[in-house]
């Protein structure tokens, strides 16, 4: 149910809650199945008809979803039901039972700048009340991303040992003709959010402001970009002539060699050899609510279904629906058949520039 809320929820742009109400501590007793009826029929009670109701966990959680919130805040929802179940479960079970059942409050949308706002220290990634769906997965998806994560394991170390010669070539490259360390080395949102440190051979001029890059994001995942050819090839959705990359910058990211040392990121297990893209933190505010799936589905990786088949030619949706389709559609065999078009996606060079 939660699932097909946050889809309707995404369709329609209308936020809503789940409430979970941990029960735990009053269904422990001898009085078990009384106190369970009488909670589950005070909470029906007390909710709309249109809210969901329903064990989140059986005889521990009971999950209400409260449909189409409006536009009140967090805090004022919370103050609100929170009074409201208090003083219903006091009335039925009497003050001292009604003390031991504890109310949590999960919004969807996720309000990045609310949570913000409220606790500078909270992790920004997912709830996970909210995706129970992707973090119970059944047995044969457990095995088939035990067999994808062996093989990110033994692709990664082969390939860091087989390109540790043109590593140090690049390194050198790179020291020659700019200033600055080898390595670049940026914040990006993971799977669930998670943040993480991805690693890549630096391409341009140290001290760069991020703002160009940021604006062009910006209005391109807007779809306010409109790239027109007079030559009859496809358009570019890429920033164009970036003055901050460097002339070897420049050939390291038409070839791909610059994004060579996230394999390490793949060993350590923050990335997969194939996935979507990571994202900046600000291109992920920038996000509608449905484009946020691309970073909670899925591990992201080097390459995936946008590099092998629109790259930078592809519009910001498009790309996004991309990533979506390799979630649900992800097979071993599907990995193996886009690791095997990568190198001829490399090699053209199309959409690189």
């Amino acid at each position: 149910m939660l699932y097909l809320e946050r889809r309707r929820a995404e369709r329609a742009e209308k936020r809503f809650v789940l409430m979970l109400v941990d029960v735990r501590a009053v269904l422990s007793g001898s009085e078990k199945h009384w106190a369970s009826e009488r909670i589950m029929r005070t909470v029906c009670e007390i909710t709309r008809e249109t809210d969901i109701v329903g064990w989140y966990i059986e005889d521990s959680l009971i999950g209400v979803i409260g449909t189409e919130v409006g536009e009140a805040s967090p805090h004022e929802i919370k103050q609100a039901i929170s009074q409201k179940f208090h003083h219903a479960f006091s009335e039925r079970l009497g003050l001292e039972r009604a003390s031991r059942i504890f109310v949590s409050f999960h919004f969807f949308p996720e309000g990045r700048e609310e949570k913000d706002r409220e606790d500078k220290d909270l992790d920004d990634s997912a709830n996970t009340a909210l995706y129970p769906d992707l973090y119970r997965k059944d047995i044969p998806r457990t095995v088939a991303l035990g067999v994808k994560r062996a093989m990110d394991i033994a692709g990664s170390t082969l390939a860091l040992l087989l390109v540790s010669p043109l590593f140090a070539l690049i390194a050198v490259a790179i020291k020659v003709t700019s200033k600055g360390p080898v390595l670049f080395r940026q914040e990006r949102l993971g799977q669930n959010g998670k943040k993480f440190t991805v690693l890549k051979f630096r391409s341009m001029r140290t001290g760069c402001d991020s703002q160009i890059h940021k604006e062009y994001v910006t209005r391109f995942i807007a779809g306010q970009v409109s790239e027109k050819r007079t030559d009859g090839e496809k358009a570019i959705f890429k920033l164009q002539k970036d003055p901050r990359i460097t002339p070897i910058g420049r050939l390291l990211r038409k070839t791909s060699l610059d994004e060579l040392p996230q394999f390490w990121n793949v060993m350590v297990g923050q990335m997969s050899l194939v996935g979507p893209r990571p994202p900046v933190e600000y291109e992920f505010k920038a996000y509608d609510v449905w484009h946020r799936r691309r970073v909670l589905e899925i591990k992201p990786g080097i390459t995936g279904l946008w590099q092998v088949q629109g790259r930078s030619q592809t519009q910001f949706d498009d790309m996004v629906r991309l990533d979506l389709r390799y979630a649900r559609a992800w097979t071993i065999w599907l990995d193996v058949k886009i690791l095997l078009q990568t190198p001829a996606a490399v090699v053209s060079g199309v959409g690189a520039r």
